[in-house]
């Protein structure tokens, strides 16, 4: 019997693990990088052993660390979560190796799948892996890791002479990410649906085909919001999806979770994309459709135990919505900062998050706050219950994606299920368009006023009315102005129904309407709005050359464009240097044609929001 569990990853995944393990009485350790000291997962364990250093390569990718640090704890089993070494033949073999309990597939079985390319050759494909044999025809192609997962590592190539350049970023992307680099070329299937199936084997024969998932609904290749079943599927098509599932399985003799992936175009073929040999971030929406609990049943699995011959029944559907700390309307930025609040108050509603109020939002790993889910008897339901949720909740702190996924639950293709994986090239704009209150500047200022209408604040003459300004998260500024009065706060156009420092009530045009105000040292939250205060007299903004690039996050320079120097010739978009943010690769290019004038970058650098990284001049 498992005793002690070492979870060999952070954050949600860590956190949720535990859950599971709580309730079985089953022992918690955590590991933990330097960044991560204090963070959530590393508090709600039993124990927790340090791994010296920040970056993922010197910590969450160090299998000889987490090996010793299950040794020391006294752990007798290790579950990698998913990323990080979760599809790492040799870390399982290691783990093996000290004695200690898998708590996932054989190393064979992750041999066999965990490269993409091995993967399609086990299921009769043949993947491109030498970008030399990639010809005009063969486009648009999808340039991919070949190890791990979630998006990184992936890029769109549609322009044969972009093909070098996008296979260099995406080995960079991938060697930072899971320790491989390499990349292999598949065709890239326009207007398809990502549909995947959940499975669990175990060690006497038996494999569940559980359902179907629908992760379309994507960004940079990395999923936003998953649903189970996979709508409007014929029976014919999940029926063909299980047994190709199954088949794979059976393959590799693999047991514990796995997931089966796929691409369906738009005439209703599925074409084999991979094998994810670990448990799935969307596991959550199986878990609901078929009442159990995968982390528990991959236990039981690990420790020999037989399933029973058939899987539960399916009943209603489930959606899980990412939320992430980053900005859709700017490119997907990812932010960091102070999670002040989050909270999602409606009842039967999931939170699996790895954090909680006041954490700092770390710059070296994946934006991913948390995971929203519900389950309905309909999909319907399912989809206006988390919209609804999600538009309640309360967010405090850095950017977020919150309102994409409101506007994307509600959108009319996602609602008639017609959402295909090109759904953000083509509604990105129309659902980033931002919708600020235009009375929450209103609601801030009363709310930081209230108090002195009740000392003495009025006047018995009319002066001139109080202003405050304030901005935005889009960058927009607004002035408000208020009255102190015999009567009270008054502003013109809505009548001031009650005002203290955290409610302000309005009325506007005959209706009332409730305004939540919670102010922090860096902002103030009014409801859904984000406000800045700004000065009554701001200091002047420092002045920056035109054409300057400036950082526009925190992170790190992984590489300049080849032969790039002060001196060099640019065309307007042509990518001049990268920066690596969050795990994923950002690419910085030059706003308009011209000479570089100056370069500051340097690979390696550390940098921060604002930072000057290059001068290109117009010319």
């Amino acid at each position: 019997m498992i005793t002690s569990v070492l979870v060999a990853n952070r954050g949600e995944i860590a956190c949720r693990i535990f859950r599971t393990c709580r309730e079985l009485g089953i022992r918690t350790v955590a590991v933990h990088s330097d960044a991560d000291e204090n963070a959530l997962h590393t508090r709600v364990a039993d124990a927790a052993v340090r791994l010296p250093g920040a970056a993922s390569a010197d910590t969450y990718l160090r299998g000889d660390l987490i090996v010793a640090a299950a040794l020391a704890a006294g752990a007798d089993a290790v579950h990698p979560g998913y990323g990080f070494l979760s599809e790492n033949a040799d870390f399982a073999q290691a783990v093996l190796d000290a004695g200690l309990v898998w708590i996932g597939p054989p190393p064979a079985a992750i041999e066999a799948m965990a490269s993409k390319t091995r993967a399609k050759q086990l299921m009769g494909l043949k993947p491109l892996t030498d970008i030399a044999d990639v010809t005009e025809s063969d486009l648009p192609v999808l340039v991919k890791a070949a190890a791990g997962g979630g998006g990184r590592g992936m890029r769109v190539v549609r322009e044969l002479a972009d093909l070098p350049a996008e296979s260099a970023a995406a080995r960079a992307e991938a060697q930072s990410a899971f320790g491989d680099g390499e990349v292999f070329v598949e065709p890239y299937v326009e207007g398809g649906r990502h549909v995947e199936v959940q499975i669990l084997a175990d060690t006497h024969g038996t494999v569940w085909a559980l359902g179907t998932r629908d992760c379309s609904l994507q960004r940079r290749h990395q999923k936003v919001v998953e649903e189970s079943p996979a709508p409007n599927l014929p029976e014919q098509l999940t029926h063909e999806l299980h047994e190709l599932a199954i088949r794979a399985t059976r393959a590799v003799d693999y047991t514990g979770a796995g997931t089966v992936e796929f691409l369906v175009g738009d005439d209703g073929k599925a074409h084999f994309l991979e094998m994810n040999t670990r448990l799935q971030v969307e596991h959550p929406v199986t878990e609901a459709v078929f009442g159990i609990d995968l982390v528990a049943l991959q236990l039981r699995v690990a420790e020999g135990q037989a399933l029973t011959a058939d899987p539960p029944p399916a009943r209603g559907h489930a959606i899980e919505a990412r939320l992430y700390a980053e900005n859709p309307a700017q490119d997907w930025t990812p932010q960091t900062g102070t999670l002040h609040r989050l909270a999602v108050p409606a009842e039967g509603v999931r939170l699996d998050t790895g954090y909680a109020d006041g954490d700092p939002i770390p710059v070296h790993y994946d934006p991913m706050l948390a995971k929203v889910v519900v389950h309905a008897p309909t999909r319907a339901e399912a989809a206006r219950k988390l919209a609804g949720a999600l538009e309640r909740a309360t967010i405090h702190g850095p950017t977020t994606n919150r309102d994409l996924l409101v506007r994307s639950l509600r959108h009319e293709e996602f609602t008639t299920a017609r959402m295909t994986t090109s759904f953000y090239d083509r509604h990105l704009p129309a659902l980033t368009t931002p919708a600020p209150d235009p009375h929450a500047p209103l609601a801030a200022a009363l709310a930081d006023a209230h108090g002195r209408s009740r000392f003495g604040g009025w006047r018995n003459v009319h002066g001139r009315p109080q202003l405050k300004r304030y901005a935005t998260t889009a960058g927009e500024e607004h002035e408000v102005a208020y009255r102190h009065t015999r009567e009270g706060l008054t502003a013109d156009g809505v009548r001031v129904v009650y005002a203290d420092a955290s409610l302000v009530v309005l009325e506007v045009a005959g209706v009332r309407r409730k305004f939540e105000v919670t102010s922090y040292p860096d902002q103030i939250n009014v409801n859904n709005t984000t406000l800045t205060p700004l000065p009554r007299f701001p200091d002047p903004k420092p002045q920056h050359a035109p054409g300057s690039l400036l950082a526009p996050m925190p992170g790190t320079v992984v590489r300049l464009a080849e032969g790039l120097a002060a001196g060099s010739p640019v065309q307007a978009g042509e990518p001049l240097l990268w920066l690596e943010a969050m795990k994923m690769e950002h690419k910085i290019t030059a706003p308009t044609t011209g000479t570089l004038t100056a370069l500051h970058a340097i690979p390696g650098q550390q940098v921060e929001p604002g930072m000057l990284l290059a001068v290109v001049e117009q010319t």
